[in-house]
This record gives C-alpha cells, structure tokens and sequence, in this order.
C-alpha cells in the first residue's frame, strides 16, 4: 500500500491483498444492505453487486472533493471470472438437455436468436443517437440477456473499442436490466393468460414428454449471489429416481451466484440423500476446476494462434474470450465423467466454488468502477434501454409465446424470458413463481427456463457477443 500521485490526485494504492480484503469487507456490507433493503432482495439484485457499487461510489465521492483518489490491484479478476464460467461449464450438462426434450433445445435456440436481435437493435439506436456502435452492444445481448458477469468478462474489449468507463456502463445498463425485468415480466403474461384464456392444462396432451417433471409442483423460490437461483421444491407425488436426481441437480446448480446461507449446504446434501461436504471434497473439486482452467487455457491460445494465421477478415471471428476455453473443456469434462465417474465431481462442491468465484470476481471489478466517466453517454444509454424492454416485451408475445406453444406454460416461459432476457435468472424464476403461485404449477416452463437460462445460454451469448464486437474491429 502506497501513496502516489496520478493526475494531480494524491492517490492510495492498494496492493493485491489489501484489494482482497476490502473486497472481503464490502461483499459483507452488500450483504448486509441486502437484507436491509428488502426491494433489492426482491429485485434479485446480487448482493456483491450491492457492496462493489457502494465502494465506488465512496470513490467517486472522494475524487469529487479533491481529497483522495484510490487505486486497486485487480490481479485476481481474470483467474476468478475463468473460475466462475468453468463451473458454468461444468454444470452444461447433457442430462439436463436431455430432461426437456426437444422444447429446451428449441428454447435454447429462441433465447440465442434473443441475443442477436438485442444487438442488431442496440446498434441501430446507436446509429440513429450518433453513438458509438459498441454503446449498443453494450447495452444489448452483453448486459440484458448475458447480466453483469458476462458484461464484465468483456469489458477490455469495449475499452480496446474506445468505451470510455465501459465497466461503468456495463454495470449501469444490467442493472436497469435486472430491474426492469421484474417489472415487466408477469403483466405481459397475466394478459396472455387472460387474453386467451388459457387453463393450465392447455398443451399437455403429450403426456409423454413431460411425465418426468409433471408431478413436481412450480412453486419454488429464489436466492442470488451468483447471479442465478436456488429452487426449492413441493411435489405432489413420488418422482421416479432419475427425474428426481435431475430436478435436485438442478435445484443444486442453477446460479449466477447463490447467498451461502448458514447450514445450507449440509441441508440440501441430506436432500440429495448425502453427507455434507467435506474440505477434501472441495479440495478434489477445486483441482478439477484448477486443471480445467489450464486445460482451457491452452484451447484458447490454440485459437488465437490459428486466428493469427488467417486473413483477418476471418480470423478475427475466432479471436474469443479467454474464458470460452475453459467452458467448452468444462463441459466435455463433465460430460465424460458423468459416463464413466473416474473424477466423481460434486454439483454442490462446484456450485460452492463457483459461489465464491463470482461473488469475489464481482466485487472487485465493481469496486474499480471509474463511476465519474459514465455522463458523457447516459442519455443515449437511456434511450437504447428504454427501445430494448419493448422489443424484448414484443419477442416474447410474438416469438416466444407462439413458437413455445401458445397455451398456459408457454405464457409462463414467456414471463421467464423476459425475466433472464432482460436481466437475469433470478429474476426469470421470481416471475415464474408469482404467476404459479397466483394461477396453477408449470413445471415444464421451471425445468426448461432456468437451466437454458443459467447454463446453456452463457455458450451461445458469448459466441454472439464476440461476433458482433469483432465486426466493430
């Protein structure tokens, strides 16, 4: 820790551990002002989110007077934010594809084709206000239908496209997101529902397909620190074991960051019918994790040298993120040892680690904000987010609800689209829960809604996000 001056601002650098125990220190205020502030709880709002924005915001506060300007060490940013997407990868699993059937697939498809509309129409607004290209992006498929995790994972690339306080504005636009989608998710499907009058039992007659969910009731409820969602579940009969392991997994792994709440691991390990976890449990799974992280690694610098060998007209569409590696290895690992079980990898160790891995991963990129270079494009901001919660509000009558069948469960996805479209999957299965809890069970829209929202769509996005910025390069 030292004191230097930069731009004329005494300034107080920190170092890395110093940057970390901060970190430790404001994680725990968010939580606290989570608690206290129920509307943010409500709002699904991530509480390091909460305590990062608080720290920069101390920050600006101070360089506004002229008293002091703070500097932080960020080192630990990138190997968490792999760590985080390889457990995304790691619970990408083809059982879970395989539980929805053929309607996940084409759900996964809806929501991928979600992303790219976001950022034809980002750019068009952008176009249209004389912002920058990138702005729309930005405040597009990066933030509303990807969340602050993924918009931070690519914020050295808007700053490389001449953003300036592009993490700033990554925040500030998922944010409004995840705020806005709570707002607006459930009105739009209450007057689907009413409108055409749809029953519950609209749409069912395949009974087949969704006999391994249909007697799991939809009423479940929601808590984030990684971003994503605890469920937790009534059923109205006995499940078959297969299904039953298939929901809890779910249960265990849906989460874009989950509040560590006291016993709750040893409480949903009895769930599972299993013992709590152990430090050698999440010390094996952590050296998965860490191996699948070099393995990733060395993928990603195979595309980058093959990219740097082709025209650059083409080679630049495989110029990924760093942390796609590591996802695409994490999935073929868990996939692999679902088969053959030689690394008996735990969901709950994983979502443990992942846990940590985000909430300190946010935390420390929220307190590097540089919050005072955000004016120059709020407006324009404002206006291409306004125009995105109407065509998104558009896609989910129009695309979603129709394609998904048009009857009751297919109004309640449509809520959840809405829900992780505009923000994030908290706010996707908060909104399920409410129409459920107010009209009758969707247990198919609780299956196929959450898991494409917490996993397979981090895959998809990101292919669609580098695409895009590689066009502006």
């Amino acid at each position: 820790m030292e004191f230097i001056n930069a731009d004329g601002l005494w300034t107080l650098k920190f170092d890395l551990v110093m940057t970390l125990s901060l970190a430790a220190v404001f994680l725990f205020v968010g939580y606290g002002v989570q608690q206290r502030l129920k509307f943010l709880s409500r709002s699904s709002i991530p509480a390091p989110a909460i305590g990062g924005l608080l720290f920069a915001l101390l920050v600006l506060a101070l360089r506004a007077r002229g008293t002091l300007g703070v500097a932080l060490d960020t080192t630990l940013r990138a190997p968490l934010q792999t760590a985080f997407f390889t457990t995304i990868g790691l619970g990408a699993t083809l059982t879970l594809l395989r539980a929805g059937g053929w309607r996940m697939g084409f759900f996964w498809v809806i929501a991928s084709a979600t992303a790219v509309v976001q950022n034809i129409v980002g750019m068009g607004v952008a176009l249209a206000l004389g912002a920058p290209l990138a702005l729309g992006i930005m405040c597009g498929a990066l933030t509303l239908t990807g969340g602050p995790a993924t918009g931070l994972a690519f914020t050295a690339d808007f700053e490389e496209l001449g953003v300036a306080g592009a993490g700033a504005l990554i925040i500030a636009s998922a944010t409004f997101g995840i705020f806005v989608s709570s707002l607006v998710g459930n009105p739009v499907a209450t007057f689907l529902i009413k409108r055409f009058r749809l029953a519950p039992h609209d749409g069912r007659e395949n009974v087949s397909e969704t006999d391994s969910v249909s007697r799991a009731t939809s009423h479940q409820s929601i808590d984030d620190t990684r971003g994503k969602t605890y469920h937790s579940q009534r059923t109205t009969g006995d499940l078959q074991s297969a299904n039953e392991n298939i929901i809890a997994e779910i249960a265990d792994e849906v989460g874009e960051g989950r509040e560590a709440e006291s016993g709750s691991v040893s409480a949903r390990a009895q769930a599972l019918g299993g013992q709590a976890l152990t430090g050698y449990d999440l010390l094996r799974n952590l050296a998965v994790i860490l191996a699948v992280m070099g393995a990733g690694a060395l993928v990603s610098l195979a595309l980058t040298t093959l990219s740097a060998e082709m025209p650059e007209a083409v080679g630049k569409f495989f110029k990924l993120p760093g942390y796609i590696g590591a996802m695409v290895v994490a999935a073929a690992v868990r996939n692999f040892d679902d088969r053959y079980r030689w690394l008996r990898i735990d969901a709950r160790a994983v979502e443990s680690l992942g846990t940590i891995a985000l909430a300190l991963f946010l935390v420390i990129a929220l307190m590097d904000l540089k919050l005072w270079q955000l004016a120059g494009l709020a407006v324009p901001m404002l206006v291409i987010l306004i125009v995105q919660i109407m065509v998104m509000i558009l896609y989910a009558v129009l695309v979603t609800f129709v394609l998904m069948g048009r009857d009751y469960e297919a109004a309640v996805t449509a809520s959840g689209h809405i829900g992780f479209g505009l923000g994030i999957t908290p706010n996707a299965v908060a909104n399920m829960e409410a129409l459920t809890t107010r009209f009758a069970p969707a247990p198919r829209s609780f299956l196929i809604v959450p898991v494409v929202g917490a996993f397979f769509i981090d895959f998809s996005n990101s292919l669609v996000i580098n695409f895009f910025i590689n066009l502006l390069r």
